[in-house]
């Protein structure tokens, strides 16, 4: 009977040297848009050693922030540093603190139906 080596990664994300999951989307797909660039710009009649200098620089930055940014955020750090983003700085609150303090009351209606709810319970009981 033959044996297989088991899976210890189930669960984890993906990594690749050291890259973990959206920066490693992040780096296959600016490399990817560098390439499409270079290949414009190639077809565009633009010089071939300034193409490659360009591509070249380019990917190498793109190299150099994408770990970075694995460094400095961790595997979901980027995520939530953006998620920032989407709630706001600070909360404006324009009551005075006495007001803030106090217990609030419920409206007539309201409490008339509490006490209708709590006479039924006593009896209940």
């Amino acid at each position: 009977m033959e044996t297989y080596p088991i899976n210890k990664g189930i669960g984890r994300s993906v990594e690749f040297q050291g890259l973990k999951s959206q920066y490693l989307f992040i780096f296959a797909g600016g490399l990817l848009a560098l390439f499409v660039l270079f290949v414009i710009l190639y077809m565009a009649g633009v010089n071939q050693w300034i193409c490659i200098g360009f591509g070249g620089t380019s990917a190498s930055i793109l190299v150099w922030q994408t770990f970075s940014l694995n460094k400095k955020y961790g595997e979901h750090g980027l995520m939530k540093r953006s998620a920032l983003h989407s709630h706001p700085r600070y909360l404006i609150n324009r009551r005075r603190i006495p007001r803030l303090l106090r217990h609030k009351e419920l409206p007539k209606r309201k409490r008339r139906e509490n006490k209708r709810t709590n006479k039924g319970k006593e009896e209940r009981q």
